[in-house]
C-alpha cells in the first residue's frame, strides 16, 4: 500500500481525527487521551497504532508510559493530510469537549501537590501505625483553617457544617427541607455552637446576600440540584472577590438505582461538564479531578472541583 493510501486510510475515521487534533497542541499518553475522549484504552491504542503505522505520529517512552505526538519528520504530503484532518476534526460534535478536557488534563499535569497527596494516601492505607487515622488527620488539618465565613449549600443535617464551625468565623448551612433545618438548629443549640446558622432555602438561590461569603461548599449536593449550572452561578454570586468554591460530587456513573435509593436527580457529572459550568459561572483558577474511588461496586468515584471568584 502506498504512503498516500495509508494516510487516507488512517484518517478515514472520526476518532482518529479527534486524536490528531488533540496531538496538534501537545504530546499525550494513552491514559491522558482516554481521560479526554472517554474511550477505552484498547480502542485508543488501536487508533494510535494505525496513525503511527502511516507515519503520521511518533512516540517516546517515559518509564512505563508511552507519549504520542504528530510526526515532525512527516513528508509534505503527510503534513497536508494532517492539516486537513485537523480542519475536519473541528467540524465534529466532540471537538469542543475534547479541547476543554485537554486543557483540564494539561492543568492536572502541573498539579504536583495533588500527585503527592495521592502517593501519601496510598502509603497511608498500606501501613498501620498506632493512632494514625483519617479522622485524626482531618482534625489536624481542620485547625489550619482560617476564620472564614462559609456557606454549606445542601447541608442536610449539618455534619460538615458542625465540623467547620469549630474553626470558622461563621457557617451558614442551607437546606430545602424544613424538618432537617429544624433538626440542625436544635442540634447546634444543644451542642452550644453559636456560629452555625441554618437557613431554609434552595441551593440554586440560597438565602444569602451577594458578596458576603469567603468559601462556598457543595458536598454531594449538586447531583440533587434542579439546574446544576444555575446553582454554581448562585454560589459565585454570594462569594466575595477572591472567595473560593469547593464542589465534592460523584463522577458520572450508570447506577440507575441511585435515583430511587438516594433521591439523586443526576447520575453524577463528567469532569468536562463540571469544568465548563464552573468556567461559565465566572470562576477562575479551576481544578477538577477525581479524588476518591470506592472499593465496592458500583465503585462510585468522587470529583473535587475548585474555583476562585
Amino acid at each position: 500500500m502506498t504512503t498516500t493510501l495509508k494516510s487516507l486510510r488512517a484518517l478515514a475515521d472520526p476518532t482518529r481525527l479527534r486524536i490528531v487534533a488533540l496531538l496538534e497542541r501537545e504530546e499525550l499518553s494513552v491514559n491522558e487521551l482516554q481521560r479526554i475522549t472517554r474511550l477505552g484504552q484498547s480502542r485508543i491504542s488501536t487508533h494510535l497504532g494505525l496513525l503511527q503505522d502511516a507515519d503520521l505520529l511518533c512516540s517516546r517512552r517515559d518509564g512505563k508510559r508511552a507519549f504520542y505526538k504528530l510526526n515532525p519528520d512527516a513528508d509534505p504530503t503527510a503534513r497536508d493530510f494532517i492539516s486537513l484532518a485537523i480542519r475536519g476534526a473541528k467540524e465534529l460534535p466532540e471537538y469542543s469537549a475534547d479541547q476543554l478536557n485537554l486543557k483540564r488534563v494539561l492543568n492536572l499535569r502541573n498539579e504536583q501537590a495533588r500527585v503527592y497527596f495521592n502517593q501519601i494516601a496510598g502509603r497511608f492505607d498500606r501501613s498501620y501505625g498506632p493512632g494514625r487515622s483519617w479522622q485524626a488527620f482531618g482534625q489536624l488539618l481542620l485547625r489550619a483553617l482560617p476564620p472564614l465565613v462559609i456557606a454549606d449549600l445542601g447541608a442536610g443535617e449539618g455534619l460538615l457544617s458542625e465540623l467547620l464551625a469549630r474553626r470558622a468565623k461563621k457557617v451558614i448551612a442551607v437546606d430545602n427541607s424544613e424538618r432537617i433545618v429544624e433538626f440542625g438548629v436544635e442540634k447546634a443549640r444543644k451542642n452550644g455552637i453559636r456560629n452555625l446558622e441554618f437557613r431554609l432555602g434552595h441551593i440554586d438561590d440560597p438565602p444569602i446576600e451577594p458578596n458576603t461569603v469567603d468559601l462556598v461548599i457543595l458536598s454531594q449536593a449538586l447531583h440533587h440540584a434542579e439546574d446544576p449550572p444555575l446553582t454554581l452561578k448562585a454560589a459565585h454570586r454570594i462569594l466575595r472577590a477572591g472567595g473560593q468554591l469547593m464542589v465534592l460530587d460523584l463522577q458520572a456513573h450508570k447506577f440507575e438505582q441511585a435515583r430511587e435509593l438516594y433521591g439523586d436527580r443526576w447520575l453524577g457529572f463528567t469532569e468536562g461538564d463540571l469544568h465548563l459550568w464552573l468556567e461559565n459561572a465566572g470562576f477562575k483558577k479551576l481544578e477538577v479531578c477525581v479524588v476518591a474511588t470506592e472499593d465496592q461496586p458500583p465503585h462510585f468515584q468522587t470529583l473535587l472541583g475548585v474555583g476562585e471568584k
